[in-house]
């Protein structure tokens, strides 16, 4: 057998043919299936990030659902979430308490460019997660219409160059260790959250520290990492998004995972539904304040 009888090129990307699937498409293709023993798996799209994806699994004419993180609010540097009617849904509830309601991201913008004008000598870093946060920041950033570099920091270059070749525009940015620190002044720069009070942060003039994230709703984080603006952005749904989405998948069960879980469960039972936590180990409150890329090599890398 030839490598072509089994993969083929494709405009959409590369096909297997004897599997009938696509292998990192570059367009949108059919919703592809995987069989596995006596269960159907199908991947749809979570809107977390670029690339995440929810599971669906049917065998014998029950459908689960597991939704892994998600958001279902609009983004532009990924594939929006696909809601998928179930029986049975797994959901994330990093949010999963009341006081969690993000509000509108472009405000949050708006906040942070009126800092800007407001302080031309100072620079704005704005600590976020690498992976997404960040691309999405600068995203809401160039839909308002601000056309000057965006400085990152060396441990974001990588994936955020990523993006851009996945055809995501985030217009011009540039490292800021190539920057001297006169011309830092009135720019915003984007950094992992542990270099906000790092020595890193020294290269900027009078720099006001920021904070992307949905922890940032409550005051107590923001003075403990001793955030001056705090920005309430966030990748995951927020307590209106996850209970909203419960009630549309039309499931009767629902599993919670991946946080606050109790307060989803009650909510999910006070509204008639089966509910439990998965109690799973390794998973709890996970606090976007904290990044992949925040180790002893940031200092190399910036």
């Amino acid at each position: 057998m030839r490598p072509e009888d089994v993969l083929l090129p494709t405009p959409a990307g590369v096909y297997c043919k004897i599997g009938a699937f696509h292998i990192d498409p570059t367009r949108p293709v059919d919703k592809e299936a995987l069989t596995l023993g006596g269960a159907r798996v199908t991947l749809h799209p979570a809107g977390h990030v670029l690339g995440s994806a929810q599971i669906a699994i049917e065998a014998n004419g029950l459908r689960i659902v597991a939704s892994g993180d998600y958001k279902t609010v609009v983004d532009p540097t990924c594939v929006a979430f696909e809601l998928v009617p179930c029986n049975v849904f797994i959901t994330e509830a990093t949010f999963g308490l009341p006081v969690f309601r993000h509000g509108n991201a472009d405000a949050e913008i708006a906040k942070l460019l009126r800092s800007v004008e407001l302080f031309p000598d100072r620079a704005h870093l704005v600590g976020a997660y690498s992976l997404g946060k960040v691309q999405r920041v600068m995203a809401l950033i160039r839909k308002t219409g601000y056309d000057q570099p965006i400085y990152l920091h060396g441990a974001m270059e990588k994936i955020t160059r990523y993006y851009e070749s996945r055809g995501i525009d985030l217009g011009r940015f540039e490292l800021a260790r190539a920057a001297n620190k006169a011309e830092l002044a009135g720019t915003i720069t984007l950094c992992p959250p542990s270099t906000l009070k790092d020595l890193w942060s020294r290269r900027f003039p009078d720099p006001v520290t920021c904070f992307a994230s949905g922890w940032m709703r409550v005051r107590a984080r923001a003075r403990q990492h001793q955030v001056e603006l705090p920005l309430v952005i966030s990748d995951h749904a927020d307590w209106d998004g996850l209970t909203a989405t419960i009630a549309a998948t039309g499931a009767s069960d629902i599993w919670v995972t991946h946080g606050q879980e109790e307060a989803l469960v009650h909510w999910s039972v006070s509204h008639g539904l089966q509910a439990r936590p998965l109690d799973i180990i390794g998973y709890g409150d996970e606090d976007e304040t904290s990044d992949v890329s925040e180790n002893s090599n940031l200092a190399a890398m910036s």
